[in-house]
């Protein structure tokens, strides 16, 4: 899928919001700011449900963490599912000392722009969130990159939380590989043992507080109304937002 150059996100959020990478900004040859020549979200996958499951458990309360590309959009989706009760925007795999946008946003830090997802899992099971994040919230086959964005900090990685989490992580892809679910394989990466730490308060809410802004419209809107469509059983239209908890 032919996107446009990988920094354009982080220079759209410099310039728009106001705020650091102004150093990366002025390196950069950055295209249009007009949508053209974007190419719009591609459709979600249909994929089969996970075979391997956590142990039933009575727990009201488990956290994911899950990195899949730029965190607008990823956060976005899991607010819109049920039985989330919160969806964090952050970054994870790195220091933090370096876990701020501007460190993040030159590639180098070791972080992945991350989302942290708490559930109930009486209601959602991780596996079950598993299934959107492959479907829906990204493209698992996009090695260090996901749409427009390129870099280590868009990798697709999953961070489990427990050994249980990693199990049914590394059996699901596993999974989906052996039933060629998607064209190419999937590149998703398991990385254990790695803290995580909220982003920055401008970046948390962003696709339902700017739902005209370009990178929204073009990348993200698109995987709500995929999630709608594919998973209407899972589907809440309210989102639960962080700002709604502070």
């Amino acid at each position: 899928m032919s996107r446009p150059f990988s920094m354009s996100r982080h220079v759209l959020t410099a310039a728009i919001l106001g705020v650091g990478a102004i150093s990366v900004a002025t390196t950069v040859i950055v295209p249009a700011s007009s949508a053209a020549g974007w190419v719009a979200q591609e459709k979600a996958r249909v994929i089969p449900p996970p075979s391997v499951e956590e142990p039933a458990s009575q727990a009201k309360s488990e956290t994911a963490v899950l990195a899949g590309g730029c965190f607008w959009g990823v956060q976005g989706v899991f607010q819109h599912v049920k039985g989330v009760s919160r969806a964090v925007s952050g970054y994870a795999g790195g220091r933090k000392n370096t876990a701020n946008y501007e460190t993040v946003s030159l590639g180098t830090s070791g972080h992945a722009e991350s989302v942290q997802v708490v559930f109930d899992p009486r209601q959602i099971s991780y596996g079950g969130l598993l299934q959107v994040f492959f479907s829906v919230a990204h493209d698992p086959t996009q090695l260090n990159r996901q749409g427009p964005d390129f870099g280590t900090q868009y990798r697709s990685t999953i961070f489990p939380a427990s050994p249980e989490q990693e199990r049914v992580a590394r059996a699901y892809i596993a999974q989906l590989n052996d039933a060629r679910a998607f064209e190419s394989k999937i590149v998703t990466t398991i990385e254990m043992d790695r803290a995580f730490y909220e982003a920055e308060d401008y970046h948390q809410d962003f696709l339902t507080r700017n739902p005209t802004h370009r990178y929204i419209v073009v990348n993200d809107l698109p995987k709500i109304e995929e999630l709608k469509r594919v998973f209407p059983g899972l589907y809440r239209p309210i989102p639960v937002l962080v700002g709604s908890m502070r």
